[in-house]
Formats: C-alpha cells, sequence, structure tokens
C-alpha cells in the first residue's frame, strides 16, 4: 500500500508541475483587475459589454490567444486531476499524513481561489466580493504551497522507498495515460 501511494504521490507531482507550466503561461495574458472596462475583443456577442478587466483577459486568452482556450482546459482539468489524486493520496495513507491533509486542504484552496480570480458573475455572487487581485495572490500563494508540500512528501517517501527507473516511468506513463483519457 506504502508503494501505491508513493506511485500516487509521483503523478501528483507530474500533474502539478502541468499545473505551474499552464499557469505560467496563463499569467502571461491575465491581468488581475477589477477595474470596470468595455470587452472590445473578438467575440462579438459580448462587444461593448462592460466587464472586469480580469474577465476580459480571460476572454482574450480563450479566443484570441493561440492554443489559450487549449492551455486554459489542460490548467482546469489538471488542477481538478490534482485536487482528486490528493484525496486518493490521503485515502491511501488513511489519513494519518498531516502533508496529505495540507496538500488536500491547498488544493481545494487553490481550485477556489482560481475560479475567484477569473472574476466570471457567479464569482461576485458565490464567493463575495474580495477583490480580484487578492483572489489571484491566493491562488498563486496556495500553488507554491501545494508544490512545496507535494516535493517534501515526495522526498519523505523516496527516503523510505528510493525510485527506480522503472517506477518512475511507470508514473510518468500512468501520468500521461490519464491526461489522455
Amino acid at each position: 500500500m506504502e508503494r501505491a501511494r508513493q506511485l500516487v504521490g509521483e503523478m501528483l507531482i507530474y500533474c502539478f508541475v502541468v499545473v505551474l507550466l499552464t499557469g505560467g503561461f496563463l499569467s502571461s495574458f491575465y491581468t488581475p483587475s477589477g477595474q470596470t472596462v468595455y470587452y472590445d475583443g473578438s467575440y462579438t456577442p459580448l462587444r461593448g459589454t462592460p466587464m472586469s478587466a480580469a474577465y476580459t483577459s480571460t476572454l482574450k486568452i480563450s479566443f484570441e490567444v493561440r492554443g489559450g482556450l487549449l492551455i486554459r482546459q489542460l490548467h482546469q482539468s489538471s488542477s481538478t486531476l490534482l485536487v482528486a489524486g490528493t484525496i486518493i493520496w490521503a485515502l491511501l495513507g488513511h489519513f494519518r499524513y498531516a502533508l496529505a491533509m495540507l496538500g488536500l486542504g491547498l488544493g481545494l484552496l487553490g481550485g477556489l481561489s482560481g475560479y475567484g480570480a477569473v472574476d466570471d458573475l457567479l464569482t461576485g455572487i458565490v464567493l463575495g466580493k474580495l477583490s480580484i487581485p487578492w483572489w489571484y495572490g491566493l491562488h498563486l500563494l496556495a500553488a507554491l504551497a501545494m508544490g512545496a508540500t507535494l516535493v517534501i512528501s515526495s522526498r519523505q517517501e523516496a527516503a523510505r522507498n528510493p525510485r527506480t527507473l522503472p517506477f518512475v516511468a511507470l508514473s510518468l506513463g500512468l501520468t500521461a495515460l490519464i491526461f489522455l483519457l
């Protein structure tokens, strides 16, 4: 059971790398501002509609940046896999590891804050009126803390059960298979 938990932990690190790379790409086009602007992008039904600069930049990433929608979807699906994998990781450890619980909490916080940073209509209704830069900063902090939690846990597990080349190949292969499905 410990080896299965270690395998899931390795897969979580690879999912986190995908989240980190796609998030880095998205952040280069994202504007974390709640300032009201009028949409002037390529999606004609919304042209002239007042909305936050954050939501405008999200729409521009989706419709105008080459591969932007694919990267957004990959970021969202890998984040979902990260949270689901953290739940499995915690269950395999029978909730006895504090790092697993911390990772689960950080994954949920990262997802919630990432959702809040987009600033669509539901965000203002459900998540309150916390400003968009706060949501974005919370999202970045949760991501960094999640990465640190995964690396620390992986190092601890690797000290007990050293990784082998077939083990790393299996974890990479399973992660790729999950992304392809």
